[in-house]
């Protein structure tokens, strides 16, 4: 049975308007069933799409989170990076510290191969100087053996012919030291193995006392030419026996009034004992 146009249009209208009848109908043609699924179809779709929208969400979260992450990474390597390069430069710059350090090192290693050579020459030098030296002390010993025996029969002569100045200074000086509490028997005219050979008028090797003696001191310039051999004298006496003079003693049989008072001012400033015969007029 065909339907007019008129009921058609009322039956289309009918399944747009009315959900029941469409349903109805959709029933009878085994549609029922398909819409059932599609419905269905898209209530997980909206789940998904929920469910779907909550993980971006989260994603989108977590790449925040991420991208503060690289950011800070990226922060650290950019400052590791400079570091780095800093390092770099530095590294660089005690390469070649150490480098001119290396170069220094041969060089004194060279300098100290040199030196050590010098060293071992000198050595052989001392050696051998050591060896002259214990050869001339030797013979100086034998020398000062034979002045020794020279100097005692000069003594000897002295005393047989009268008693000189430099007698006297020297029984001065051992009366003088023993009020000091010192035994001494000054040796007169000794010769002392130093730089040659010095000879001081009076001396006495302990105590360490030298003399100088003179017999006429007539100016001011000679008294300064005494005081000077007795200064070397002294010095001379302090090289032979190796320790500090006690006394250094400068004997004047006569002098003139002013020439004695610069040489009691002068003898005293330098800390020596001056005896005095008479003063000249």
């Amino acid at each position: 049975m065909a339907l007019s146009r008129e009921e058609r249009l009322r039956f289309l209208k009918a399944l747009e308007e009315d959900e029941e009848f469409r349903l109805a109908v959709a029933g009878l043609l085994g549609l029922r069933e398909v819409l059932d699924e599609l419905r269905r179809l898209r209530e997980d779709f909206h789940k998904f799409v929920q469910m779907e929208e909550e993980r971006w969400k989260e994603n989108e979260k977590r790449w925040e989170e991420n991208w503060k992450r690289w950011e800070e990474n990226a922060r650290q390597w950019q400052e590791n990076w400079r570091r780095w390069e800093e390092n770099e430069k530095r590294w660089q710059e005690n390469w070649r510290r150490w480098e001119e350090n290396a170069k220094r090192w041969e060089e004194n290693q060279r300098r100290w191969e040199e030196n050590w050579k010098r060293w071992e020459e000198n050595t052989r030098r001392w050696e051998e100087n050591e060896r002259r030296w214990q050869e001339n002390d030797k013979r100086w010993e034998r020398a000062f053996e034979e002045f020794r025996w020279i100097r005692s029969a000069l003594t000897q002569i002295q005393e047989a012919l009268g008693v000189s100045l430099e007698f006297y200074t020297a029984q001065w000086i051992r009366e003088w030291l023993a009020a000091e509490g010192f035994t001494c028997n000054p040796i007169v005219h000794a010769a002392l193995l130093i730089d040659g050979i010095k000879e001081v008028d009076v001396f006495c090797p302990d105590p360490l006392v030298v003399a100088e003696v003179k017999s006429a001191v007539p100016t001011v310039d000679e008294a300064d030419r005494a005081l000077e051999q007795l200064r070397r004298a002294a010095e001379a006496a302090e090289k032979f026996a190796r320790t500090r003079i006690y006394a250094a003693v400068l004997a004047v049989e006569t002098a003139p009034e002013e020439v004695a008072r610069y040489l009691q001012a002068k003898a005293g400033e330098a800390g020596y004992l001056l005896v005095l015969g008479r003063k000249a007029k």
